[in-house]
């Protein structure tokens, strides 16, 4: 073997190397599983509607947008964490806070407009593509619907290496997509239903690559 071709073994034999080494990718060969929908309560986020009802002193009853900070402000009680707690958390605290001040308080809290659920329940595609989005979730979406959603790829894009990024049970794990695959010869096996929190990423074609 000449030391020219010997030279090429060697730096291919590096390549396989550096690519195989790349974490969290599971072999396009198995198929993201969908995670099934938790039934945790639900936890109040940044932009909620909430209704404070203090029985028997409506002075005190308001209906509330949980600010940035997370934290939204009460009458007599300043400034209150509410971001991540759970309604009835949030009223028991409410209540404990007020008992100093009033006698016996009732309090009931209701998320009335759960803008951060539907922030979480979004899907997005990012990198090369002709329009990146974030979009509701709708069931039945595959990686196809928001590809075309995305206005397809570009010129730069090296599709056949698109990655599912999904949070599971054990942390985020990511499945190769091609999606040259699926545009070009209609082939629809990595056309994955999706699932709320799912990022595909499109990556640019790369020299070394011989791909652009």
């Amino acid at each position: 073997m000449n030391k020219s071709k010997a030279l090429r073994v060697g730096i291919l034999g590096m390549l396989a190397l550096l690519i195989s080494a790349c974490g969290g990718m599971t072999p396009s060969s198995q198929s993201p599983v969908l995670t099934e929908v938790s039934a945790d309560p639900y936890r109040i986020g940044v932009g909620d509607m909430v209704s404070i009802h203090v029985w028997r002193n409506p002075e005190l009853s308001q209906s509330i947008v949980v600010r940035p900070d997370g934290f939204i402000s009460m009458p007599l009680m300043g400034d209150v964490m509410a971001d991540g707690k759970q309604p009835e958390t949030l009223a028991e605290e409410i209540r404990g806070a007020l008992a100093e001040l009033i006698r016996s308080p009732e309090v009931t809290v209701m998320v009335t407009n759960p803008v951060s659920k539907e922030f979480r329940n979004r899907v997005r595609i990012t990198g090369q593509v002709m329009s990146p989005q974030s979009i509701a979730f709708r069931p039945g979406m595959t990686v196809l619907d928001i590809v075309l959603q995305a206005g397809g790829v570009t010129d730069f894009a090296a599709e056949d290496r698109a990655v599912l990024h999904r949070e599971t049970v054990e942390g985020y794990s990511s499945f190769g997509v091609d999606v040259e695959a699926i545009l070009d010869d209609g082939d629809m096996t990595f056309n994955y239903p999706l699932q709320p929190g799912d990022v595909i990423s499109v990556p640019r074609k790369e020299l070394f690559r011989g791909e652009l």
